[in-house]
Formats: C-alpha cells, structure tokens, sequence
C-alpha cells in the first residue's frame, strides 16, 4: 500500500487506515485478528481508536494482537484520543489537563506501548483550549506521545488550535484533524480542509463510505447483522437513510455497476483521492469487509465520475485543481 505525508509533518502512514470504533461491541476478537492481519499485510499502517470506544475495549483489542497476535508494534502507526468517555450513562467531554493526561496512561496501559504515535482531542472541550494544548506538549515532551492531533474540531477550532501552538517555539504543531467526510457529508469542504490545507496538516476522513450508507446496503431496508440493525449503533445510521441521500447513495451504484466495482469501493475512492485527504479511516468490521477496500490499491476514479459524484453529492470541490497531495512510496 502506497503511504503519504501526514500534512507537511515527516510522519508517513498508510493512505487507508483502519478504524476500531465498533471493536469491542460489533466486531469480535477473532474479526478484529482477521482484520488487523489482513490489513498489515496489505501495506497498512495506521490504526485508529479511541479511549471511549466500547469504554477502553477497543484499545485492549490492539493491545492483546500486539502482545499474541504476530503483529510487531513497528508496523503500525496507532493513533487514539483522549477527552471523551461515558460517565454514568451520560456523554462527558473533558478536555482539562488532568482528565487527558489520566486517559493517556490507561491508553498506553491498555494498549501495552510505551508511546502513541498520533494523540488526538476527541472533541472541543470546556475547558480552555491553551490547558488542552498544553497536556499534549507536556505528552510529547515527556516521550509518551510522537505527533499530535485534532478530532471532530470545526474550521475555526482546528485554525484555533493550530494557530497556537505555531505561535511560542517548542509547542507541539498539530500535525493532522481527523473528521467526518464522504459524499453524504462534505461540509469540511467550506472551513475544515481549508484550514487543514493553511496549516501543512494531515487529514484523516472518518466514516468514508457514509457511516455504511454508501455500500448501497441499506436501499432496501436493514440488514440483518448491519450497524443500521445494531442496538448499538442505529443511531450513527439513522440520518443518513433519509430520502434526501437516496440520490447520492443510487449515483454511487450506477457508477459502481459502469465500472464494474462495488458502491463501497466508488465511495472510498472519492474520498481517499479528493483534494488534501492523508488516509481514509475505514470501519470494516469483517475481513471480507476490508478485502473490497484493499482491493482498490491500484485503482482510480476516471475523471468524469469523480465531477459526476460531486455534482450530485454538492457541487464540484473547489480544491480539486488547486490543491496538491503528497503521496511517498
């Protein structure tokens, strides 16, 4: 698998990564071994998780497949987040000093590392930004933590935050933001990407095939076995089984049927090759999930389908000729 530069940063990951949300609740050990493997195998390198997914489970996943799973630590690039959890049954950002910092070591606990190479702010906290800024260069400096990052910040939080830590010598730089981006969500087109793109940062789209949508899997109801289905997460699909995505959900599957590819591998390559983007962070939760994806290595979108897609999906994207990706390898 080809990597690229994570933004202007000398950080090289692979240019898919693999997301871990539903480890631990929708996805089993012996899948999440299977893909893990698969994925490594392929060329992959980045991994990302979270400390709040399935309350820590998903990082104890990865950990355990470092410590029995032949898979060496070297060969991934594992990125997590900190500043968001589930306290008493209720949703709870804290992004203060101590609660990152506490939530860094039970990351490196769970995983069984000495270091994390992409540290990321899950989420625009209460607390002042500058504190938050400061527990990561305190991580970095400390050797806890290699590069740091940003996720689900809109525009100005993610300039905000940059602007910062560029402004004092010795803060860490925001190396890459992490959010929502596919051909049902392409808001991070108007302020995130520009931002992005101002401050030589990385961007790593989460949920690149429409939270699933994009697959064409949920056109005729759901699933069985699908995360439409799932008590656990039929609320992260919800909004996207509205009319008003069927248009852009039947595009991608006449695309799909032209080009003799699955709708899923349509939806990832828009993504994964539009203007700016570092790595896509792909939510398979089977192996044979994955195997379409990585199938797409060696693939691209002709021209006039990528301009098709984006007319349907919201008009053309105005940094598509302008802005210049850096693929290494």
């Amino acid at each position: 698998m080809k990597k690229r530069a994570a933004g202007v940063s000398g950080l090289q990951v692979s240019r898919l990564g693999l997301g871990t949300l539903t480890w631990g609740r929708e996805t089993r050990m012996e899948d999440a071994t299977g893909l893990l493997r698969a994925f490594v195998a392929a060329g992959g390198s980045l991994v990302d998780t979270a400390a709040a997914y399935a309350a820590g489970d998903a990082e104890r996943m990865i950990g355990r497949l470092l410590r029995t799973g032949g898979i060496a630590r070297d060969e991934l690039v594992i990125a997590t987040k900190a500043g968001f959890g589930i306290r008493d049954g209720q949703r709870v950002v804290d992004t203060s000093r101590g609660a990152l910092l506490a939530d860094l070591q039970s990351s490196l606990r769970r995983l069984g590392t000495d270091h994390i190479d992409i540290w990321q702010l899950h989420a625009w906290g209460q607390a002042p930004l500058e504190e938050s800024l400061a527990a990561i260069d305190t991580a970095v400096g400390s050797g806890m933590v290699r590069y740091a990052g940003v996720s689900n910040f809109v525009g100005w939080q993610t300039a905000q935050a940059a602007t910062w830590q560029a402004a004092f010598p010795g803060r860490t730089p925001i190396t890459c933001a992490q959010v929502e981006y596919s051909l049902l969500a392409r808001r991070a087109e108007v302020e995130v990407i520009p931002a992005v793109r101002a401050f030589g940062m990385g961007l790593l789209p989460w949920s690149p095939v429409g939270r699933g949508v994009l697959t064409g899997k949920y056109r005729t109801g759901r699933p069985r076995g699908s995360r439409g289905a799932s008590q656990h997460f039929a609320w992260f699909v919800e909004p996207y089984l509205e009319p008003r995505s069927r248009a852009v959900v039947d595009a991608v599957a006449t695309a799909a049927d032209g080009l003799d590819l699955t709708p899923g591998q349509v939806a990832l390559l828009w993504v994964r090759d539009a203007p700016g983007v570092t790595a896509p962070l792909l939510g398979a939760r089977t192996a044979a999930q994955l195997e379409q994806f990585l199938a797409t290595e060696e693939l691209e979108l002709p021209a006039e389908i990528t301009a098709a897609l984006d007319d349907i999906s919201g008009g053309p994207n105005a940094g598509r000729d302008t802005y210049e990706t850096a693929p290494i390898g």
